[in-house]
């Protein structure tokens, strides 16, 4: 009999326990590819939204604590040969209603960022005046149509707008004048960040080249300040990091009991068996075949846990892209990578949980493990 269908035997023993075994698992594999998989998604729409406005990079404050910039530095950006434009912007999360609260963008009026979007209804906001552009999907969030009022901060705005974006963030979010978001938050002459968009690289050298270079000539320029390429931000922004580390810290959690289930369920068969295993020293079995065997039976559960696990983070995120808070950034599928991912995490904690009883199981005397009642 092959040692494949030895282990594949033993882990058939107690199906029940098995059975709870892979439960725990699937559970933590399933999590794993659910939150890390939304959190990724996530990530992907922050680059979106820069991809479809043409930004290619962010100016910020080096320092993390201070993240605003005074909107003088937009003249010495819009000064450097490689900069085609760069906008003043403000983004915030705001509470719009008792129940509903939304990201706030801020730019100009005439910014090449407002080039990007499609106008469903009505028309552009108009500077220095109390006007929002809503997304379709806030829009609909909210019950708000062109011609309505929307207060914010306790003032009223008139929704002059509703529009679609370029990514889930501005599709659910409010737009509005940048004077008037300055004003609303007593934010003087400061703004979070400028994008920057580069004209058109030169002959001969690479767009990423071309972005560091031009990367290094704004930093030279403006001390004090970085420029991070669009990529870069959308990966490392708080909003970004913040659902990233969420969804890896809940993974791990539900990971860990899935491996101490495996280690008992192990521990459990090695005791279970000690008798046999004596028998198998006795017929000439050496201790790494028996470590072997024991660790096969392990990789054998999370595998299939992983695999159980795959499917049921499958249909978490199935359930993630229908519900109305989720469904523009949720996505009901995963890439192969990620899938052959949590499979050899699933496998690699079998392995780790499986260690110990293997070790104990090969340390086993033959005369002291035939002994045993």
């Amino acid at each position: 009999m092959s040692l494949f269908r030895i282990a594949l035997k033993n882990i058939l023993r107690r199906r029940l326990r098995t059975a709870l075994t892979l439960c725990g698992v699937a559970v933590g594999i399933a999590a794993f590819v659910a939150l890390v998989g939304f959190s990724r998604s996530f990530e992907r729409e922050w680059l979106r939204a820069y991809q479809s406005a043409g930004t290619d990079i962010a100016v910020v404050q080096k320092t993390f604590l201070n993240t605003s910039v005074d909107v003088s530095v937009g003249a010495k950006l819009r000064a450097l040969p490689e900069v085609a434009d760069a906008v003043p912007m403000i983004l915030n999360m705001m509470d719009l209603t008792p129940e509903v609260n939304a990201l706030v963008y801020a730019w100009p009026a005439n910014c090449y960022e407002m080039d990007a979007l499609t106008i469903l209804q009505g028309r552009r906001f108009q500077d220095g005046q109390p006007e929002v552009m809503l997304g379709e999907v806030l829009a609909d969030n909210l019950g708000k149509k062109v011609g309505d009022t929307l207060e914010l901060q306790g003032a009223p705005f008139g929704v002059v707008g509703i529009f679609r974006g370029g990514s889930a963030f501005e599709t659910g979010a409010a737009l509005l004048p940048l004077g008037e978001l300055q004003k609303l938050a007593d934010l003087g002459d400061k703004v979070s960040a400028f994008h920057v968009h580069l004209r058109p690289a030169p002959a001969g050298e690479s767009e990423q080249q071309y972005v560091q270079r031009a990367r290094a000539r704004i930093e030279a320029a403006l001390p004090g300040l970085k420029a991070v390429p669009a990529g870069e931000r959308a990966r490392n922004n708080q909003l970004a990091t913040l659902a990233r580390s969420t969804a890896w810290g809940t993974s791990l959690i539900a990971l860990l009991i899935g491996a101490l289930g495996i280690a008992n369920t192990m521990a459990m068969s090695v005791f279970e068996r000690t008798r046999e295993i004596g028998v198998l020293r006795a017929l000439g079995w050496r201790r790494w075949r028996v470590m072997e065997l024991i660790l096969m039976e392990a990789a054998m559960l999370g595998f299939t846990g992983g695999v159980l696990g795959i499917f049921g983070g499958l249909a978490a995120l199935r359930v993630l892209s229908l519900l109305p808070a989720t469904a523009s950034i949720a996505q009901a599928s995963i890439p192969v990578l990620h899938a052959v991912e949590a499979l050899v995490i699933a496998v690699l904690i079998g392995l780790v949980a499986g260690l110990v009883p293997a070790l104990r199981g090969a340390r086993l005397s033959p005369v002291e493990a035939l002994r045993y009642e």
